[in-house]
């Protein structure tokens, strides 16, 4: 018999009580669908733009300070190979929205604490894969920065919280040991919730996602253009990375759901082809995080609508090298109208 769920979550709620801890509940507690919700009134009611991160009393950590009404952006640079190439100068970078270049206020290529979620697939085809994913969970954890905060959700044709925001992988071992796989993969249903509790509870001014799946969205009510949407709503959204252990079954659209969340965010999709190759590709995530480039601006643009945000990067002894950061975001945010919508 399964374990009963003990951290549901009140997703899309502006309750103060989002969490309850502590509370035995059966198999229908989990994240709540988000039906109820059209695709432009989703994105974080409740974020205050301008969040900082804060340190645990006692324990000094790297804060990265935004002014209100600022853009972040997370730079990733690869050089041969896929390197990531460190130390590189503020006079190297270029950011442009909507083709007008922007002046950067704040540059940072430092070792920062991330705020992570671990999206796990659970449904019926993960059940021998499930090893390989607990293996990849640890190495994700141990190549971070000691200081990362880490959820997990599980899914599956619903979703849910088994393990909240948590430095100790005792706590992220009883989420990862909450093992059923069956039913169908409600991929983007769980993204949009996850990508809320992330965002509401996330400590730390960097935050990311990392999806591990092996299959096609069969069951979601949201779409993934409007999960794209949704993802692009703010302006310190965060990134969002995935690695999918694909069949041969809809490969081809699996493979394009998982990269277009990727690449809106400035994340990146991965594909290995063995399961051994899937711990090495979350600590190659995690590594990759910890030396990212930092940016902020204030945009000089008035438009209204998707504001288009380039990266360039340009030096005398650079030669080949890929830039990977968001493509833009949503000005106004849409997410102005505040629902609640109430456990199942």
């Amino acid at each position: 018999m399964r374990p009963a769920r003990n951290h549901p979550m009140r997703t899309f709620s502006t309750d103060a009580a989002e969490l309850r801890r502590g509370t035995r509940r059966t198999r229908g507690s989990r994240f709540p669908h988000a039906s109820r919700w059209g695709p432009g009134c989703w994105l974080l009611a409740c974020l205050a733009v301008g969040l900082r991160a804060q340190a645990p009393a006692g324990r000094p950590t790297i804060s990265f300070h935004r002014n209100v009404g600022e853009v972040l952006v997370q730079v990733t640079v690869l050089g041969k190979h896929n390197r990531p190439l460190n130390h590189l100068p503020e006079q190297d970078f270029q950011i442009y929205e909507n083709h007008v270049r922007q002046r950067i206020d704040s540059f940072q290529n430092t070792d920062a604490p991330v705020s992570a979620g671990l999206l796990i697939d659970n449904s019926g085809s993960m059940s021998n894969k499930r090893a390989a994913v607990i293996a990849a969970a640890h190495a994700f954890v141990q190549a971070g920065n000691r200081q990362d905060e880490t959820f997990i959700v599980n899914f599956n044709d619903e979703y849910y919280l088994d393990a909240p925001f948590t430095r100790r992988m005792t706590v992220l071992q009883r989420g990862l040991d909450r093992i059923e796989s069956n039913g169908g993969t409600a991929l983007y249903d769980a993204a949009i919730a996850s990508l809320d509790y992330l965002v509401r509870h996330g400590k730390y001014q960097k935050k990311a996602l990392l999806i591990i799946t092996d299959g096609v969205d069969d069951v979601s009510r949201y779409t993934l253009e409007q999960t794209v949407r949704i993802a692009e709503q703010e302006k310190d959204a965060p990134l969002i990375y995935s690695i999918g252990i694909l069949g041969h079954t809809d490969r081809g659209k699996a493979k394009r759901a998982l990269k277009a969340l990727a690449k809106a965010t400035g994340g990146q999709a991965m594909f290995p082809k063995h399961l051994a190759q899937v711990p090495e590709m979350t600590a190659l995530i995690a590594r990759e995080m910890r030396q990212q480039y930092t940016l902020s601006y204030s945009s000089n643009q008035t438009s209204r609508g998707f504001r288009r945000i380039q990266i360039k990067v340009k030096g005398p002894h650079l030669g080949h090298i890929k830039v990977i950061a968001r493509r833009g975001y949503y000005f106004p945010p849409e997410y102005r109208k505040k629902k609640k919508i109430q456990m199942h």
